[in-house]
């Protein structure tokens, strides 16, 4: 009769586990619906109270937030330009870049301006420079180049694909670094030319006066310090010199391109979506972000006709530069005539 009894005990209980709702949080040792609740509710609760400290300004430790399940608050950080207070410039085409400028390529003449004059961090804006000294040089493109530590990025610790040891002609490392802004290719162009890095650096500032960039300063080649810094102005300086370069034009506009290492074939694409448009005709272009630059656009394109050099720095959005584009191109395309200069604002 006891057998009896302890088999009928023990189905009860599997029949009461198994009609348990699923992903219910049981202990070891316990079934109990009511210890369960108790358990769930003061988890809900001890969050609860977490986000609501850190919503009050209450400093709230690590270990309380782990326990509650709460994540840390981080607040965004600022760019640059949303500090000098640029993004509140009067702008009837309602762009999301605080400074653009659109200019005729052949005539010079402003077709657009907000805050050109304002000198920001440019990001991977940099790369054109880095790839107009490159060119320049006349170095050969097939020559190997090996990857070291110190192409790893430690400013912003961003990744890349381009292990440490990894082999690629100075040409593929150029074509990497103007279409898809890889880091580590463009600082091993700078740190294997002739001289060393500093060499490179040097040439950098060099042309940029010699093309009459005065609000332009270099400090590294790959655009990940936010001490490298320009302005619309003389970025449409720099597009132009380097539109006259068939090998920037042609790499800065590749949609996409394999290259082999060791063992596998790595898929690279454009960092610009629009040079696979139809309805876009794009010369030349770059893009760039860190988070002290916001996002930026750089493009010599042809619209209703004519050949524009358009710049957008300080997007405030992941694809907001593409659309300030866009507007761009709508608006000259329906007012081929208009030109629009706005009022500046300096940084």
């Amino acid at each position: 009769m006891n057998s009896l009894l302890q088999l009928l005990s023990v189905s009860l209980a599997m029949i009461l586990l198994s009609s348990a709702p699923a992903g219910a949080a049981m202990s070891r040792n316990s079934v109990d619906g009511k210890s369960i609740s108790s358990s769930s509710t003061a988890k809900s609760t001890g969050k609860k109270k977490a986000v609501a400290s850190q919503r009050k300004g209450v400093k709230v430790s690590a270990s309380q937030r782990q326990r509650a399940g709460v994540q840390a608050v981080v607040p965004a950080k600022l760019s640059f330009g949303q500090m000098a207070g640029l993004h509140g410039a009067y702008d009837p085409l309602d762009l999301k870049s605080s400074v653009a400028l659109v200019i005729d390529q052949d005539t010079r003449e402003v077709l657009f301006s907000k805050n050109d004059r304002a000198v920001l961090p440019i990001a991977s804006l940099t790369k054109l420079m880095t790839g107009l000294i490159v060119t320049e040089s006349k170095l050969s493109m097939t020559e190997m180049i090996v990857i070291s530590q110190d192409d790893v990025d430690t400013e912003k610790g961003s990744r890349s694909r381009l292990r440490v040891g990894t082999e690629l002609s100075r040409g593929e490392l150029l074509h990497l670094a103007l279409m898809s802004s890889e880091n580590r290719a463009a600082h091993a162009l700078g740190r294997t030319y002739p001289g060393g890095l500093s060499a490179f650096v040097g040439l950098m500032n060099a042309r940029a006066q010699s093309l009459g960039m005065k609000d332009t300063r270099y400090v590294e080649p790959t655009g990940l310090s936010s001490k490298n810094q320009s302005s619309a102005k003389d970025l449409a300086t720099l597009v132009a010199a380097a539109y006259t370069d068939p090998k920037l034009r042609e790499l800065s506009t590749s949609p996409g391109h394999e290259v082999e290492v060791g063992s596998r074939t790595l898929q690279y694409n454009n960092t610009n979506r629009l040079v696979k448009s139809a309805s876009w005709d794009i010369g030349l272009q770059k893009t760039g972000y860190i988070s002290e630059a916001g996002q930026c656009l750089v493009m010599q394109a042809k619209v209703a006709g004519r050949k524009l050099i358009m710049v957008f720095l300080d997007s405030t959005g992941k694809f907001s530069r593409l659309a300030d584009a866009e507007r761009v191109r709508r608006w000259i395309e329906s007012n081929p005539a208009t030109v629009a200069e706005v009022p500046q604002v300096r940084s």
